[in-house]
Formats: structure tokens, sequence, C-alpha cells
């Protein structure tokens, strides 16, 4: 067993403050000394470059070089007071345009090769100190009252704080990777000195059985949160065994030295591109050769250390996935990365988060660096929170119900794209909102952190599915149509022609919504419906129609003003909807002009906004005829607005001039369904709205007419 020292001095750290209390002066103070604390420690932490090349040399090529980060931190709060309208004037337009964006690390395969001519460094200084004075005099004379909420002065504060302080992390794994000469070790910042350096001495790691649960997710303590932390999730998660300990450099080694960085077997698409690009045969931070094992030394942020075997290793998750499959190889056993609903499982076991003292490796609170792998135990597991990061195999999204901050409404969406995988449990260096139970954060899986990995015993399969934002303007329109919110006070189109529907028939068995789009007819009549039939021509509106029906929800973008942009999600059960009812509905794509004989005919026929955009409306209607029973019924609506991109001129039904007569779609119409069809209500106008942008929107009348079969 290594000997146990206690760390050093290092920078204090604070826990994130809580959102309520009795008195706002002293919460204002409160917030003031975190801001000054949060200030103060993301500068002592540059304070470990020794050489002003490590600030403008890329540590890392598909990240800024730390120039920016050092900037970054301080326009963001001017940017985000700016854009709530807290301040009116800036400090350094250049400054704080050059050094708003781009944080997010680019892809492997996606280079940046874009040339800044970056501020000097006393320029920076200059400007951090000037951010510091105007940001202190807001906190000083703002508004407050509690509790702080999402509209408050306050939170904007909050968010710039948490964000230097995810900032804080990400800048000391940059640093990590300047060449050793750039960098110089801090007495404030102590790395920790036990280690055990032979392999042999490492303890052995074990799986410990876990108890399925059910697990609900969702934000509930009273301190600040990032926008993909609210909502709710409910999972059942399944018993399985979890490693007592992080995989150790010990443990991992066998993987390394089994061949695993050369052998394919053990990766997968994504990870072999990395692999092959990175041409990585050991864990980054490890020095020398895997060949030589007792001369191998790990980086840390400021020095290189012999091999301390029992810390944890720290890898991306493609490198973590691929020792899971190489162990569940040598074990027989289903081993691989936990969810992110079996860690919170395991993370009940550690109690609360707003420790005096935290009870393991996290928070600043004992050393600037890892540490064996069994110094803290934290039930009968160890490290279940703090020494490193651990990831999950789970992709970020939003939780029921989630909802964009409007002050950064591009910090979770971007990640929703199945590409970000969620890291938990924090590091040695996590502080703040990172430290706490309810925190999400995801990075791509190429990416390197203070991360490492426990592995499970599961029969968990996670859903890799992409459920990025649908940026395609056609769908997120039909979207927005279908299932946005109702403007001018004009009902939803869908859901009305749904509703006079049913108040003209009484035979409730069959249902064909024909040019269904998205679905959202489809999902109403099958309130009514024994059986639903959604058929649509287009392919990608019956994906999106089939994903809602599996209960997934989906996102969409709606065009604000010129390039912004605004994020919205639909999910059935916001509409009084569940997946049972929508397991009547079967959506198909058809061809409305060449239909399919039926083996059973239908009671209802609703064909919205469809005879106008057809190539041959009239055999439409006459196939149709043959599909709907007896005393079913067929409703049209349309605003007859026929063009030729559509509908040859010649197959017009209306709209025309007929022996020099006008003839409209109606008059059409009735002449064309006499023979199979009464006429069983007055035409009506049904209005609908679609959005364009914020300002702009189609108000539309269509005509609806009812027909029942004779």
């Amino acid at each position: 067993m290594a000997q146990h020292h206690q760390a050093s001095t290092l920078p204090a750290p604070t826990r994130t403050l809580l959102l309520n209390g009795s008195d706002a002066e002293q919460k204002r103070q409160e917030l003031l000394s975190y801001f000054q604390q949060t200030w103060t420690l993301y500068e002592s932490l540059f304070d470990s470059l020794a050489d002003e090349q490590a600030y403008y040399a890329k540590a890392n090529p598909l990240r800024h070089p730390l120039v920016f980060y050092f900037g970054h931190t301080a326009t963001f709060y001017i940017n985000k007071l700016m854009a709530a309208g807290l301040i009116e004037n800036r400090i350094d337009d250049h400054i704080e345009a050059m050094m708003a964006i781009g944080v997010d690390e680019m892809s492997w395969d996606d280079l940046d090769a874009t040339h800044y001519q970056w501020p000097t460094l006393a320029e920076l200084r200059d400007y951090r100190g000037r951010v510091r004075s105007v940001v202190e005099n807001f906190i000083k004379s703002m508004p407050l009252t509690l509790p702080i909420g999402w509209e408050s002065p306050a939170w904007a504060i909050l968010m710039g704080i948490e964000h230097e302080r995810i900032h804080l992390e990400t800048s000391s794994v940059l640093i990590r990777q300047l060449p050793i000469e750039w960098v110089q070790p801090q007495p404030g910042w102590p790395a920790c000195p036990d280690a055990r350096h032979d392999r042999q001495d490492v303890p052995q790691n074990k799986l410990i059985a876990v108890e399925g649960a059910r697990v609900t997710q969702g934000k509930t303590d009273d301190t600040y949160g990032w926008d993909n932390e609210y909502g709710t999730l409910t999972t059942e998660v399944k018993p399985f065994k979890a490693s007592q300990m992080l995989a150790s450099n010990a443990e991992f080694f066998e993987f390394v030295a089994a061949g695993g960085y050369q052998d394919d077997r053990w990766w997968d698409e994504e990870g072999l591109g990395w692999r092959n690009f990175a041409q990585a045969t050991m864990p980054t931070f490890w020095l020398g050769s895997p060949q030589d094992p007792a001369n191998l030394r790990l980086r840390l942020m400021t020095e290189e250390v012999a091999m301390p075997w029992d810390w944890p290793v720290e890898v991306n998750q493609l490198e973590a996935a691929a020792f899971c499959r190489w162990k569940a190889d040598e074990t027989g056993q289903s081993i691989q990365l936990p969810s992110e609903a079996e860690w919170l499982l395991l993370r009940e076991r550690v109690e609360g988060d707003r420790w005096l003292k935290a009870p393991g490796n996290l928070n600043l609170a004992w050393w600037a660096s890892s540490c064996p792998v069994d110094r803290f135990a934290q039930d009968d597991f160890f490290d279940l929170v703090g020494n490193v990061w651990q990831w999950t195999t789970t992709p970020i999204n939003g939780l029921e119900g989630f909802k964009v901050h409007p002050l950064y409404d591009d910090f979770s969406t971007p990640t929703f794209d199945g590409k970000h995988a969620l890291i938990k449990g924090g590091s040695w260096i996590s502080t703040g909102n990172e430290a706490i139970k309810s925190s999400r954060y995801a990075f791509r899986r190429h990416f390197f952190q203070h991360a490492g990995f426990r592995y499970v015993v599961s029969t968990h399969q996670e859903k890799m599915s992409l459920n990025p934002y649908e940026t395609d303007s056609m769908v997120s329109q039909y979207l927005d149509f279908q299932y946005g919110p109702s403007y001018f006070g004009t009902e939803n189109y869908a859901k009305a022609l749904v509703d006079i529907a049913c108040t003209m028939t009484e035979k409730r068995g069959r249902a064909l919504d024909i040019g269904c789009a998205t679905g959202r007819a489809s999902f109403e009549l099958a309130r009514y419906f024994d059986e639903v039939v959604g058929m649509d021509y287009s392919a990608r509106f019956i994906d999106v129609a089939l994903q809602l029906t599996s209960g997934q929800d989906f996102r969409y973008v709606t065009q604000e003003e010129g390039e912004l942009v605004e994020y919205r999600q639909v999910r059935l059960k916001d509409f009084g909807l569940d997946v049972e009812q929508a397991k009547r509905i079967q959506f198909v794509q058809g061809d409305a002009c060449n239909l399919k004989p039926q083996q059973a005919g239908y009671d209802l026929v609703l064909a919205s906004n469809l005879i106008d955009r057809l190539r041959q409306p009239k055999r439409f209607l006459q196939d149709i005829a043959k599909m709907i029973n007896s005393g079913g019924v067929l409703l049209l609506s349309s605003p007859y607005t026929w063009l030729e991109e559509y509908t040859p001129k010649e197959n017009w039904l209306g709209g025309i001039r007929e022996n020099g007569e006008a003839l409209t779609t109606y008059q059409a119409l009735q002449r064309l369904l006499a023979a199979d069809f009464e006429e069983i209500a007055a035409p009506q106008d049904v209005p609908f709205v679609i959005r364009e942008t914020a300002r702009k929107y189609q108000h539309t009348l269509a005509q609806l007419t009812i027909w029942r079969k004779r």
C-alpha cells in the first residue's frame, strides 16, 4: 500500500452558490466573492506557463492555442451581459469578436487551419483587468431578489463564473499537452506524491454486484445549472456489476501489452479512424515505449514522473471502449462502459455534493493531479466521484422538458448530435457546478480530458442513433406547422380537420391520412380510430413520424432572423398522445397517384393540402373512391394553389376556364365525385398559418369539402 500524504496548499476551492437565501445583500457578497475567487483561480493556472510561446502555439491541433482561452472567459461576461441588455457598452469590439466562439473541439477529420492574429499578452491582461472591474461594479449595483432564477441578472453572472470554471479544467488539459520546457510547476498546484511504481504492487480490480433500481434524473438542487440538467428522465436500470476501482495504468497496460492498439477487432469504425489518424499505440499522456514498461513515464500538468501504475489511466472514450471489448473477449463477460443511468445509481452511494471537504480527489481539495485508485473509499467502491472523469456509453441529449436558455442557446444543443458522450463524476480539478451530482457534461469521443473509466458487466445496449436538430427547412417548417405553437389565435390545422371529421363519421374502424407529412393528423386520428394509415410521398417526412411514434423526441430549428435560429422539440406526450395510441398507426411511404390496392377499405380518408400538389389529381380521386367503404367519409381540404411545378396545367381540376367559362376546383370536385359520393356538408374555410421567420407568416384559407361514399 502506498503511503498517504496530505495535499500541499492548493487554491481554496469554493462550492457553487445556493440560489436561495434570506438576505439578498448577503447573497450579493457571496456572489462577488465567488466571482473574484474564480477569476483569481483561473489566472493562477496560467502562471504555470514559463514561455510566451506556450500561449500562442497549439497544444492540440484540434483546439485553439491557450491565448484564446485566456481571453475567452473574460469576453464571455461582456458578450452575455450585452446580449441580455444588462450593460450598454463593450470594452473592446475586436477582442470580444475574435475570442467569442470556436471553443468546441474540431473533429480529428475536420481540421481548422484558420490563422488568427491574436492580441498580445499585455493587451489581454489589460483587457481582463477592465472586464473584472466592470463585472465587479455590475454585481455591486445590479437588482437582486431571491431566489436567483433564469431571468435574474445574477444568473448571467453565475453563467460566466461556471463557464470560467469549465475552462479552468479544459485549459489545464491543454497545458498538459504543451512541451514540458514551456511549463513550470507551481507551489500552489502540487501533484500527489503517492504512487506504486511496481505493477505487481497494484491492487487487483474486482467486480461488485449492483442491484437494479429506478433512476430519475433532473436537477432538483438549489444551485446554478446548465440548461441540459433540467427536465426529467426515468430509467429502469437492470442489475449489473461494476468495477470496484477505476481502471488503473497497470490494468490498462495489460491491454497495451496484448497488442490492443494494433488489433482492429477491439475498435469500432470511429475508433479506428481516430487511432489511425493519431497513430496511437498507448495512452496519450504515457511517455516512452510500451516495450520497455520499466521506463514508462507519465506526463502531468507541469511535470513528468515515473509511471504511477496505481493511478487511473487517462484515455478518450474510444480507447476505453476498445479496452472493454478486449476484456470482454478475455473474460467471456459482457464488459462495457456504464450508461449514465448506471453511473447515477452508483452515485447514490455518495451522500450529497456540498461537502465541507470533498470525499474524493475533487474540487481541488487534495492535489493538482490524480492519485491512487484505492485512496478514496466511497461505500464498497473507490472514486465514484473524483480523481478522473468517467466515460459513459450515453450520448448526451436533452431530458424531457428540456428548454434552451436564451442567453446561451448553443451551450447544449450542438452536442445533441449522437457524437458527444457523457462524462461523469468529476476530476481533481472539477469545481463549482462540475463537482455536483446533477451536472451533465459531454465531449466528443476522441477528446482528451482528465478522464478515465470504470467498467461494468451489463446487458444495457445504448441507443447510438444520431438525434441532431433537424435543419432541413421543409421538414422544420412542417414540424412547426403541425406541432408548433398556434399563431394569431389560429387553431392547429391538423387537429381542427380531425375534430370536424369526427363529427361526420359514425364508423371508426380504419382511417387514411394521405399526404400526412410529419404525421400530426394521423396521431390525432389515432385517438378515435382502431387503425390509422399515415401515407406520404416523402420518406423524410415518414422517418420523422416513425421516430415520434417510437416515443422519441424530435428537435428542429426555426429561423428567427437572418442566421439566427430558435431550437424547438416535439414529443407526443406534449399533445396528450401516448405510445400505445401511436401503435394504432402504420406510417408508409406511398404515391397518391399510384395507390396500391388495399385488402380492407377505409371508413375515413383525409386528404389535406394534397390535391393541388399532385401530378394527376383526377386519378387520385378515382383510385381513392375504390378504397373507401360504403358510408365512409372523404375529407378534401386545400387552398387550391395550382402551380405547374407540381401539376401540369392540363391536369388542373379548377382555377381554369373551360369553354370560356370559369371553372373553380369546387365545381370540378362536385362533377368528379357525383357518381360515387354525396356531399354531406356545405364547404367551409379552415384557416392555417405557416411560420417562415419570427416576423413573416403565411396566412391561408383552405376550403374543406366533405363527401360520403354511396
